[in-house]
């Protein structure tokens, strides 16, 4: 990990005290109870301005021109500490949404929940918050709770030191301020970042109850950085994890995206099944993990994330809807087998199964329509490929999901589920020319041929059957 600028600790360095004027944090004297921050000036710390979206410093330095305070915070702060190139910047400030609206004309109001500003550039879009305040005081429970202490609504609006203590991890909670370019820490989040720990600011159980999705996002930061969990921020995992039935299935669904579509799928999915948090995503996959097949561990899903994760370093595209169906195959294919074993046909059978474990699993994690019928195609292709006579497999090579179906074989033939010579017939198979595959399905034609049973003449049926045909008959 690279490690930010050091700044001196806390206790040495002679610039901890309030930011002032500027249109920043007031001062201790007129407002004694606040937090005081680490302030880390410019020459102290290693975030440039070049490294920072132009769009997001036009929309700091006009709030700032319209005399409000403006930081770069979250991701963006850390990841530029670190080293990294983040993925987008957030903006804090003690503007309301409707005054953001006001300054901006390219912007947009967002949530109900949770108030945003979207200040949109063409396809970047600057997500602006404004600081929030202790939107439910100290041992008292209010409208904007339920009754597991989750907030249902969080637009009370407050200060900057406010605003820090209210967000989920301290490595999250780092402010660079626009006015002199300086770094602000109000929760030690440096000290994390330089230990590469990860650690929820407040009471870790209280924060989870309070929104049950940062136990994902917890998991999601420790896969993503390297950094390990602080023991009072991961203890709780093993816990609560029942606490993800409230949450809406679209939003697990995002958090999903963004979970195993990241680069570190393979990472997050170890993490969830070892504080049992995969199993309240997709528990009939995790019922069929937990039971080895023919003494074997199934590999399938490790195999499928561990791909995407190559492909995804290798800049090649992925979709949810080949995730998926690598996450809720097992369940399928299980259901398939005991249709088929039922006296159900393969097709009949197929759509029978997706349809059952795609309907149960709706009301977990909610798959839009766009992914969950590719993904359905994909499964229903599989019996297809073991059709290899007549014109099938010409017709199964120009089917719009082809590819990701033949990927998805490939995939459980690697995995020891599928036939591996079924697999290899079918990449020798479209890469070949017209005159060498219909030499494949002639030799394939015969090698059937052969293998049917010779029905003998009614005229023998008295005789003694010969050894030939008695391995014919057995054939």
């Amino acid at each position: 990990m690279q490690e930010p600028s050091s700044p001196p600790s806390s206790a040495s360095h002679p610039a901890r005290k309030p930011a002032s004027g500027s249109g920043c944090e007031p001062t201790s004297a007129s407002n004694p109870g606040a937090p005081q921050p680490l302030i880390v000036p410019r020459p102290e710390h290693s975030i440039s301005r070049a490294n920072i979206s132009e769009n997001a410093l036009k929309v700091l330095y006009r709030l700032r021109q319209e005399s409000f305070q403006a930081h770069l915070v979250g991701g963006g702060v850390r990841d530029l500490l670190l080293g990294h190139e983040p993925k987008d910047f957030d903006v804090a400030t003690d503007a309301t949404p409707e005054q953001v609206r006001q300054v901006f004309r390219n912007c947009r109001l967002i949530g109900r929940r949770f108030r945003l500003a979207h200040v949109h550039f063409g396809r970047e879009i600057i997500e602006v918050a404004t600081f929030r305040g202790n939107a439910v005081p100290d041992g008292e429970e209010t409208e904007q709770q339920d009754e597991t202490g989750r907030i249902l609504r969080d637009n009370t609006y407050g200060s900057i030191a406010e605003d820090a203590l209210r967000r989920d991890f301290t490595v999250n909670a780092l402010y660079y301020n626009i006015a002199d370019f300086s770094l602000l820490d109000y929760a030690d989040g440096l000290s994390d970042l330089r230990h590469g720990r990860l650690r929820l600011i407040g009471d870790p159980e209280q924060r989870y109850r309070e929104d049950p999705v940062r136990m994902l996002r917890a998991v999601r930061f420790a896969c993503k950085l390297g950094f390990t969990l602080d023991e009072g921020t991961e203890a709780p995992l093993f816990k609560l994890g029942h606490l993800l039935e409230d949450i809406a299935p679209a939003r697990l669904f995002d958090e999903s995206i963004k979970l195993f579509h990241s680069g570190y799928g393979l990472a997050a999915f170890e993490k969830l099944r070892q504080y049992g948090l995969f199993a309240q995503l997709f528990p009939a996959t995790e019922a069929c993990l937990a039971h080895e097949q023919d003494g074997f561990p199934i590999t399938f899903v490790s195999r499928g994330l561990a791909n995407t994760d190559r492909r995804l370093a290798e800049g090649q595209s992925v979709t949810p809807a080949f995730l998926f169906a690598v996450l809720m195959w097992e369940p399928v294919r299980r259901r398939f087998e005991q249709l088929l074993a039922d006296g159900e046909i393969a097709s009949e059978a197929m759509f029978k199964a997706a349809s059952e474990v795609s309907r149960r699993q709706q009301s977990l994690v909610s798959i839009p329509k766009r992914f969950s019928l590719p993904m359905r195609e994909i499964w229903s292709l599989q019996p297809r490929f073991e059709q290899r006579d007549g014109k099938r497999p010409q017709r199964l090579l120009t089917h719009p999901r082809f590819r990701a179906a033949y990927d998805f074989l490939v995939l459980r033939a690697q995995a020891g589920e599928a036939d591996l010579e079924l697999a290899d017939w079918w990449t020798r198979f479209q890469e070949a020319s017209a005159d060498e595959r219909a030499s494949m399905l002639e030799r394939g034609a015969m090698k059937r041929r052969r293998r049917r049973p010779r029905r003998r003449k009614s005229s023998q049926a008295t005789d003694a059957p010969s050894h030939a045909d008695t391995l014919d008959a057995a054939n």
